[in-house]
């Protein structure tokens, strides 16, 4: 048993901080649920180096996560990350300051 198993995140976050700190976290037994947006994702994803097609700097910070794609710009994605949320112990995001409580997270 790892200390965090009982432990849900939803991980909204992008590019290095946030996912490095949410892959450690899974390291340590947490569930975690990476929210990305559908028209391709994390902006890490573009980042080299690449292989077989993969960005190994998105690999790097993000293992060992679940993943979702979400339009939080829809009611339909914002609905299921609120569902998400509501369920989760905690949420990690980067967005710019009152974002996340003017989408209601």
């Amino acid at each position: 048993m790892k200390p965090l198993d009982d432990v849900t995140i939803v991980d909204l976050s992008r590019v290095l901080a946030g996912p490095y700190c949410t892959m450690l976290l899974a390291e340590l037994g947490a569930t975690v649920i990476k929210v990305e947006r559908p028209d391709g994702g994390d902006d890490a994803r573009a980042f080299g180096p690449h292989v077989d097609g993969q960005s190994g700097y998105f690999a790097s910070v993000n293992r060992g996560k679940r993943s979702i794609a979400l339009d939080l710009k829809t009611e339909g994605g914002l609905a299921v990350a609120r569902r998400l949320a509501a369920g989760a112990d905690v949420v990690t995001q980067s967005f710019r300051p009152g974002v996340i409580e003017r989408l209601g997270l």
